[in-house]
């Protein structure tokens, strides 16, 4: 992983000069979400189709993620408020063009289930911000398979 990424808070979520959100209804609790997402990092790999290895590292203070295609991120967890908020910046990737990268997920309660809310905030090079913008799409098509996944993993426990 050659390049090193700008650090960046939470905030960047909403300040970002490229930041797509996505939502979509659990049937799970958000406790439930909340520890598959902040807990249990290497079952990433079971229902987040585009996830082929998580692993957490330094005690789970980061995340050393490799994705289908080659995508390799060095993270670190800026956020861990149980169970409304998880979010995460990458310090490290091979993404060419990359300045900055971060992820939040926010649960929301929805009767007995969860709202989530999934912001993917990026900055790069003009380059990298067009190929990011013409991902959406696909970035949509993955997150809703993985909530999906995630929530059929949860129900079946």
């Amino acid at each position: 992983m050659a390049r090193q990424l700008r650090p960046v808070e939470l905030e960047f979520v909403e300040v970002a000069p490229v930041r797509f959100f996505f939502e979509q209804e659990m049937s799970a609790a958000p406790e439930a979400v909340f520890a598959a997402l902040a807990d249990d990092v290497p079952g990433w790999s079971e229902w987040f189709a585009s996830v082929t290895s998580a692993r957490p590292v330094d005690g789970g203070a980061r995340r050393d993620i490799r994705l289908k295609g080659g995508g390799r991120f060095l993270e670190t967890v800026i956020a861990v408020k149980p169970p409304e908020v998880y979010g995460y910046r990458v310090d490290r990737t091979n993404a060419p063009g990359a300045r900055a990268l971060a992820e939040e997920w926010r649960l929301i309660p929805s009767g007995a289930g969860t709202r989530v809310r999934w912001t993917f905030a990026a900055d790069g090079t003009a380059a990298f911000r067009l190929v990011v913008r013409l991902a959406r799409p696909g970035l949509g098509r993955a997150f809703r398979g993985a909530v999906t996944s995630l929530d059929r993993r949860l129900a079946a426990r």
